[in-house]
């Protein structure tokens, strides 16, 4: 079986209800992250964080040292996990996560987190150009409302639209009970 990681992306707690930055059905999601998270360490698969934080002080969320920008109780790293820390969309651009896949072999992904049409979508996309096979769990993602033109798109359609898109040529896309039950 090929080697296979687990990313984290932002699972952050500014995400939460009580942060800057609340995602519709985040508490579910995160759990979702947490049960395959578990899966992973019983397995001893490999497990990456990936960790969101603006470079000023000013941004809308996820500022520099805050709480908000740590990651989430329900997903929190153990000692020797590689949390990586990003300062943009794409978890590969300028951080060390291509460089700890290739130094533990890894041959595919399982990605998670936060937010689907976002950072999600920036990570698994970047991914697959790299060549990884990726599995995207999609109970395990979150995202929030949007509007754009003057048209307001609920959660539901924004999180159902970049999993389609991300199924359609980027990922697997599939259930977190799906995929536990392989």
């Amino acid at each position: 079986m090929a080697r296979q990681a687990l990313i984290l992306v932002d699972i952050q707690n500014d995400y939460f209800p009580a942060g800057k930055w609340p995602l519709v059905g985040i508490e579910n999601a995160a759990d979702q992250a947490a049960r395959v998270l578990a899966a992973f360490r019983e397995r001893g698969d490999l497990v990456v964080h990936v960790r969101h934080e603006f470079t000023r002080d000013d941004a809308p969320f996820f500022t520099p040292g805050s709480e908000g920008a740590k990651i989430h109780p329900k997903v929190a790293n153990l000692p020797g996990e590689p949390v990586v820390l990003k300062h943009f969309v794409n978890s590969f651009r300028d951080t060390d996560l291509k460089a700890i896949l290739d130094q533990h072999g890894i041959e595919s992904l399982v990605v998670v987190g936060h937010m689907s049409h976002m950072c999600v979508d920036g990570a698994t996309r970047a991914a697959a150009d790299f060549g990884y096979p990726v599995t995207v769990l999609h109970d395990a993602c979150a995202t929030l409302d949007l509007e754009f033109n003057g048209v307001k798109v609920p959660a539901a359609q924004v999180h159902a639209a970049y999993m389609a898109s991300l199924a359609f040529a980027y990922a697997e896309v599939i259930s977190t009970a799906q995929y536990l039950d392989r």
